[in-house]
């Protein structure tokens, strides 16, 4: 098939490119010229295994371009993806505003039917305007194009996307047509082998729905058990021992029960918040979402309050060596990262940072962390230990799960490690000799 994606982010890139894997040929759109220009050198903006490889692969195999010129496209291309960010608003609700610009164009140059796919992440009720939208602008024009709007939210995990895009464990289809839903199936049956069973259709607001329910849901267990890691603590049980104990009933499993330092990234903030958002205009408090939201604020601070506990308010000459700044392993992504307002608290009582990640030090060299002078950046872990008074692990990335202790302990003035992760084994460690602060554990 034919296809334009509009929006070149971390969702359209994954998915032209996956769709362009697949055979079809595929333009992504995006308004960044420079952007544009840099995918067709191969330069790809974000951090994600395997995507820079099979995007280079698809372009030489002329099965995946880029252009800033949605018009010439959109004549040519059976299904438009609107895959363009829908950042979160001061009042906690989804901006459409990219979202409903994108449905503007698309009304005023499409020239032929067209199935038009909300792929971004978009409240309840968000094709219905793009629907408006679209319409509005062909009456303008006086033509009678056939069009239908369709959901296909992702579910797609930074640091495993192509495979979750390549081989998923579901895929959501929201329309109310008939000839547009055995379009979306056609196209997605490639990535089913064996069973399209998994290839779940159902109205647009429920496939709109389903995307939220989905992160807050996986948002809650985060939170529930960082709650009862808390909890350990005051009680002195040990939340890594809790975790193996409850994990292993099926009806909860081991997925997104790991205590530590609170979620953060592009999803389940965001979507918490618009989720909540939705209940409130319809007049519905949301006492659970809510209390989700508020126990991972709190969680963010927990790695900071230890520090604090053992080294005092005033952290004036003191030196922190932190491992670790994207919001989880594998990903560039800091959006919403613990690391951010850990490293703004212990700057705020005085404190200076000596930072290293694998992958996100760029972003947090020019965004995230660019007007904080007393953070110093790192080329690997070990250099950031040089005269530091305790190593903060903030990211699980593998290169972090076996160090070198013995040198981390050499290069430390005090041998004491807080782990946001739980990753190390407190009994090698006081071996050692080390004082191992976790979350959850005395």
């Amino acid at each position: 098939m034919n296809l334009t994606v509009i929006g070149t982010g971390y969702v359209g890139l994954v998915s032209g490119t996956c769709f362009a894997e697949m055979g079809n040929n595929v333009t992504c759109i995006d308004v960044d010229t420079k952007k544009i220009e840099n995918l067709k050198n191969g330069i790809i903006p974000i951090y994600e295994p395997g995507l820079e490889a099979m995007a280079k692969r698809n372009v030489n195999n002329n099965t995946l371009h880029f252009s800033t010129n949605l018009k010439n496209h959109l004549g040519e291309c059976d299904i438009a993806f609107i895959a363009v960010g829908t950042p979160m608003g001061e009042d906690g609700s989804a901006d459409l505003q990219y979202v409903l610009q994108v449905a503007k164009d698309i009304g005023q140059y499409m020239q032929k039917p067209l199935i038009i796919v909300d792929k971004s992440t978009v409240p309840v009720g968000t094709a219905d305007k793009v629907t408006e939208t679209i319409k509005k602008q062909l009456e303008e024009r006086k033509v009678n194009i056939e069009f239908h709007v369709v959901s296909n939210p992702e579910f797609l995990k930074e640091g495993d996307a192509i495979s979750d895009f390549m081989k998923p464990d579901r895929v959501v289809i929201g329309s109310d047509n008939e000839q547009a839903t055995k379009k979306m199936r056609s196209l997605y049956a490639p990535f089913f082998r064996s069973s399209m069973d998994r290839l779940i259709t159902m109205d647009v607001r429920s496939a709109e729905m389903t995307k939220y329910v989905a992160n807050a849901m996986l948002a809650t267990k985060i939170s529930f058990m960082n709650e009862i890691s808390n909890i350990c603590e005051l009680v002195g049980a040990d939340v890594n021992k809790v975790r193996i104990g409850i994990g292993s009933d099926s009806r909860i499993g081991y997925s997104f029960i790991y205590p530590g330092s609170g979620y953060g990234g592009s999803c389940f903030p965001k979507d918490v918040k618009a989720l909540k958002k939705t209940a409130e205009e319809h007049g519905y408090h949301t006492q659970l979402i809510g209390a989700v939201e508020d126990v991972n604020n709190r969680q963010k601070m927990v790695i900071a309050k230890k520090v604090v506990n053992k080294f005092g308010n005033d952290l004036n000459g003191k030196i922190f060596s932190v491992w670790g700044l994207a919001f989880k392993p594998e990903t560039d992504d800091m959006r919403e990262a613990p690391a951010i307002y850990i490293i703004n608290d212990l700057v705020q009582r005085g404190a200076k940072i000596h930072a290293y990640d694998p992958k996100a030090m760029d972003e947090a060299k020019h965004f995230y962390l660019k007007d904080i002078d007393e953070v110093s950046f790192y080329n690997s872990k070990y250099e950031t230990l040089s005269n530091a008074d305790a190593l903060i692990l903030l990211t699980e990335w593998k290169e972090f799960r076996s160090p070198d202790f013995h040198e981390i302990k050499k290069q430390l003035k005090q041998p004491i490690i807080f782990d946001g992760r739980n990753q190390y084994n407190d009994q090698v460690l006081k071996e050692i000799g080390f004082e191992y602060y976790q979350i959850g554990k005395n």
